[in-house]
């Protein structure tokens, strides 16, 4: 702009640009650093299925039974419901 306020306008945008980035980075820095503590449990849970199954349990079934346990009642009787029906259709 003739004016000069071109140079102004530019540099709210930019400083603008700046706050809006470091706001982003940080969110994603935050991520990062769930993600990798969500790594360090997901390994932490596959030793204790690995120590169960040690011990003689299925871990196969240990993850249907903590499944079973994150429902809602009324959600878990319905799938055993369903679960029942599916099977008497096809003979199992």
């Amino acid at each position: 702009m003739a004016d000069g306020t071109g140079a102004i306008e530019h540099g709210k945008r930019a400083k603008a640009g700046e706050i809006a980035g470091e706001a982003l980075r940080k969110y994603i820095e935050r991520i990062e650093r769930l993600e990798e503590e969500k790594r360090a449990l997901s390994g932490d849970i596959r030793e204790i299925y690995a120590e169960a199954k040690g011990n003689g349990f299925e871990p196969r079934v240990m993850r249907k039974v903590v499944s079973l346990r994150k429902m809602k009642a009324a959600d878990r009787e319905e799938e055993e419901a369903l679960l029942e029906v599916y099977r008497a259709a096809v003979g199992v």
